[in-house]
């Protein structure tokens, strides 16, 4: 098996299935036994397609005398990774481009190996000399340029203007870099850059959190120096920025409701030294399993876990805790550069998660003591899941008052879209 193969059984997989990139990137990589380099090429394909999939479409309707829609499914699967390899990737040759996608055509059962030969190599002929966007400066254009929905499109540039809107969705469709978070009991985030550094790993000190340390290298964070030994987690800056704003301190007790994967947590743990208690819960309990393994990985003895549905805490927990985070489910459109599958889910389907959000946040409020803080932190850019969420609490608990709150876009600092609310209960 080859990285193109593999990249296309992605692709059915998220196609058939609904299924997560990069689950499904991981499971058929596995089955194929891609070894290092064909799976770092296989993940440059698939998320390609899924991250230029409707700049594509608009590229290879010109070369296709029917309708896409006509075509068969597995068919525009495979026109499309063929083309992303003719337009994005100058080392790959036309030929094996085209060649690949005839086999793979052919191996699929199809008849329309000639149709696939013919469309790739008019788009190849044709890649000097592409058809220019239509619609220049509206949300239309962007639409095709960045593949994002039309919807999502139109609301962005109502809210952040055409070129915040360009800003936003060019962000998504950059790689993410690997960002780790320092386990402050080896040192700082300078000393950890300078560790890399010494080991021929370029790195720097994230613009936005002081915590947060931002690897320039491709590779997995498993495989950095320190990993081993807990020196430091992987976590976004904008997600550590938002620990950074609750501020915990040694002896602190904190409530972690909604933890899984569980980096709220350990930066807790760092930034207490290891002092006090931290309970980390999630609905799912066997999501606390990779919790606990980090924790025991970085040293931190104070993390404890319980499965929990946040938004119906346990009685106990009432009025207990320095710090309560409500890190809440959400649409997820501030991660779409992690994964860019987000994009295209269907708006009616995220109407009720502001309602589900007010729910664990009124939870969660009466389990912060008098003169505790609660967190609530969303990886979304929408208001109503963000703002609008924080006002209704507010209005609902006047004994809260808001001390801090912040949105970052992914264009700002290179991170992921994130929002956070700092409140404080009065005593």
């Amino acid at each position: 098996m080859n990285a193109r193969t593999t990249a296309l059984s992605a692709l059915i997989a998220i196609r058939r299935q609904n299924a997560w990139a990069d689950g499904a990137l991981k499971d058929y990589a596995a089955r194929d036994r891609l070894d290092r380099r064909d799976a770092a090429l296989a993940a440059r394909l698939l998320y390609g397609v899924v991250q230029n999939c409707m700049l594509l479409d608009f590229y290879l309707a010109q070369a296709v005398s029917s309708p896409l829609a006509k075509l068969q499914p597995v068919v525009l699967d495979i026109l499309r990774l063929g083309a992303y390899q003719i337009l994005f990737l100058d080392k790959i040759p036309v030929s094996a481009a085209v060649n690949e996608a005839v086999e793979q055509t052919k191996r699929s059962g199809s008849c329309a190996a000639g149709l696939v030969n013919a469309v790739l190599r008019r788009v190849a002929e044709n890649r000097e000399n592409l058809p220019e966007i239509p619609n220049i400066g509206t949300a239309q254009e962007l639409s095709v340029r960045f593949s994002h929905p039309l919807w999502l499109c139109e609301r962005m540039v109502s809210e952040l203007g055409y070129d915040g809107a360009h800003a936003f969705f060019s962000a998504n469709n950059r790689a993410p870099q690997l960002t780790v978070s320092v386990n402050i009991r080896y040192g700082d985030a300078p000393s950890l850059v300078e560790r890399f550094s010494s080991a021929g790993v370029r790195a720097h000190v994230s613009e936005l959190s002081t915590v947060s340390v931002c690897v320039e290298d491709k590779g997995s964070a498993a495989a950095l120096p320190g990993f081993a030994a807990g020196e430091f987690f992987v976590q976004d800056a904008a997600a550590a920025m938002s620990v950074l704003c609750a501020a915990p301190q040694k002896g602190m007790r904190v409530l972690d409701a909604c933890s899984a994967p569980g980096g709220k947590s350990l930066l807790c743990a760092s930034l207490m030294e290891n002092d006090g208690e931290i309970l980390a819960c999630d609905l799912h309990e066997k999501k606390l399993r990779l919790v606990e393994e980090n924790a025991e990985r970085l040293g931190f003895s104070i993390i404890r876990t319980a499965p929990m549905d946040a938004s119906k805490p346990y009685e106990a927990l009432r009025g207990s805790f320095d710090l309560v985070i409500a890190d809440v489910p959400c649409s997820g459109m501030g991660v779409i550069r992690k994964k860019p599958e987000i994009r295209y889910k269907d708006p009616k389907a995220l109407a009720g998660l502001p309602a589900i959000q007010k729910r664990i946040a009124d939870g969660l409020a009466a389990c912060v003591r008098p003169g505790g803080i609660l967190l609530y932190s969303t990886c979304t850019v929408f208001h109503e899941e963000n703002e609008d969420v924080a006002e209704r609490f507010f209005h609902d608990h006047p004994d809260f008052v808001r001390e801090e709150q912040r949105l970052i876009l992914p264009q700002e600092y290179d991170t992921d879209g994130f929002f956070y609310c700092r409140m404080r209960r009065n005593g």
